[in-house]
């Protein structure tokens, strides 16, 4: 009985197809981390609170989170090439309008809108490297997928800085039309269009995830703001009531649900999920204290602390290709789950020796280490996740996957910020500190010490939810690939021994 494989895409260029497919996405991650380095100067211009500030990101974070299940479908009904031009229009778009907004609210609108067109982006360039490369190859292939989120987040930063400091805020949000220009051009000459599969349309199933994932999203991402007050508790768990409806609906619709549940079956897709939201969650959170940290206690200006991350990521981008190689021929727990421990322990390290008096060599050591462990961990985790997967359900795994992620991130972002919130009132008690939270110069000398010790107690949170990632990925399966692979050296090594007996 033979095995289904992914029907291969038209294309002889399968790696040219894949470098235009990662122009849209190193721009959409370029763009979740060039924002953070301009926040206090958009204050500045749009003349708003720190809470304006927060809905910039919070309005892209719910648009880009919410839809991210319903767009993994549409790339499997019409096509993932045309989904992800669309989103590369919709993207562009919103960011020339971002540059040209003129108050708060216009800015948190075309956020939002960026964010729709970033969750229709994101699917299909997993997708579409599981439809144009086959198995055996899909390892290097997210290596390069990989290294291109690696270098977006040394951009990113530094970018924004450049930006901001010679030309303005704006530019930040107007160097994506030439970019999504050339997207567009590229994705057109160089990406095949692959067979589509057609899907009928779960509207109710669309409407419980989105209700749901909104006001999960929603009440985590604001809950602080508004000091954890009643109604924000019942929006939690009404969020979480109207999902567990969904995931009830997904295992009773009598057409194709929106989530197929029988992607759980595939053991590698239920722990990569798992692996993925503790990433998520530590690498979100991590920033918010780490940035604090660095300007706050550290005395360094946004684009200095941004140089601070740059060891991290030129080592993701250099090994994540290597490591994807490797990953192809050799069990998928070895590498993931020692590099789940290793940014576990890089994570704590930092928050151990986060001092005023620690050297700025010794605080690039842990750094350096995430970098190591992040090439470990992206692009293996995808690949062992969409592997096994069939062809006709390449788009839903990947939306589901991508959702993991950002809850993941956002919860994250959310729950690091309680315990900020709680250190600092624990270690500076009677001292408000909210005046500072957009500064971007030195705190006094005599609460820095407080201060970084509240910091780097935040980081054993995200070293901790690292933790289940570790063990949950130790239970990875080798891929059938390999498998078969295995197979066949061991009917080799036996012909040949039976042939050395007969002579």
């Amino acid at each position: 009985m033979s095995t289904p494989t992914t029907p291969t895409a038209v294309t002889t260029r399968p790696w040219l197809a894949l470098m235009a497919l990662c122009v849209g996405f190193f721009m959409i991650l370029v763009d979740m981390t060039i924002v953070a380095v301009a926040q206090p100067q958009i204050q500045v211009a749009l003349d708003t609170d720190v809470n304006g500030i927060v809905w910039v990101t919070s309005a892209y974070l719910l648009t880009y989170a919410v839809p991210l299940l319903v767009t993994g479908r549409l790339g499997d009904k019409f096509g993932p090439k045309l989904v992800y031009q669309a989103g590369l229009v919709v993207f562009t778009i919103a960011s020339v309008w971002c540059g040209f907004a003129g108050s708060i609210g216009e800015l948190i609108a075309a956020r939002a809108l960026q964010g729709i067109g970033a969750a229709l982006i994101t699917p299909q360039t997993m997708a579409l490297i599981t439809r144009i490369f086959p198995p055996e190859k899909r390892g290097a292939a997210m290596g390069v997928w990989g290294t291109v989120a690696g270098v977006a987040t040394l951009v990113g930063p530094l970018l924004g800085g450049i930006l901001t400091d010679s030309f303005g805020w704006e530019w930040i949000f107007f160097v994506n039309l030439p970019v999504g220009i050339a997207g567009l051009i590229l994705a057109a000459t160089l990406v095949p269009s692959v067979e589509t599969h057609d899907h009928s349309f779960d509207w109710i199933g669309v409407v419980l995830s989105g209700v749901g994932l909104s006001a999960l999203v929603f009440g985590i991402q604001d809950g602080e703001k508004y000091e954890w007050a009643g109604w924000i508790w019942a929006l939690i768990v009404g969020g979480l009531v109207m999902l567990a409806l969904f995931i009830y609906w997904q295992s009773r619709i009598k057409t194709e649900p929106l989530v197929p549940l029988s992607l759980f079956a595939d053991r590698n897709f239920s722990l990569s999920n798992i692996g993925i939201a503790s990433m998520g969650f530590a690498i979100s959170g991590l920033m918010i204290p780490m940035m604090f940290f660095l300007q706050l206690v550290g005395g360094m200006s946004p684009t200095r602390a941004a140089v601070m991350m740059v060891p991290m990521a030129v080592l993701t981008g250099i090994l994540a290709p290597i490591v994807g190689r490797i990953l192809d021929r050799v069990h998928p727990s070895v590498i993931i789950s020692s590099a789940l421990l290793l940014q576990a322990i890089a994570v704590g390290w930092a928050g151990m020796i986060a001092r005023p008096a620690t050297p700025v060599w010794e605080l690039v050591i842990p750094l350096a280490l995430m970098g190591i462990a992040s090439a470990g961990i992206w692009a293996p985790l995808a690949a062992t996740a969409t592997r096994n997967l069939p062809w006709q359900q390449a788009g839903a795994g990947a939306g589901v996957y991508n959702t993991t992620r950002m809850i993941g991130s956002v919860i994250g972002s959310a729950a690091v910020g309680a315990i900020m919130q709680t250190r600092l009132a624990a270690e500076l008690p009677g001292v408000d500190t909210s005046e500072h939270s957009d500064a971007v110069s030195q705190l006094p000398a005599m609460i820095r010490e407080p201060f970084a010790t509240a910091m780097g107690q935040s980081l054993y949170l995200p070293a901790g939810v690292l933790l289940i990632g570790v063990i949950a990925t130790l239970f990875l399966k080798r891929p059938g690939h390999q498998a078969v692979g295995a197979t066949q050296r061991a009917a080799v090594a036996k012909g040949e021994v039976e042939s050395a007996g007969a002579a």
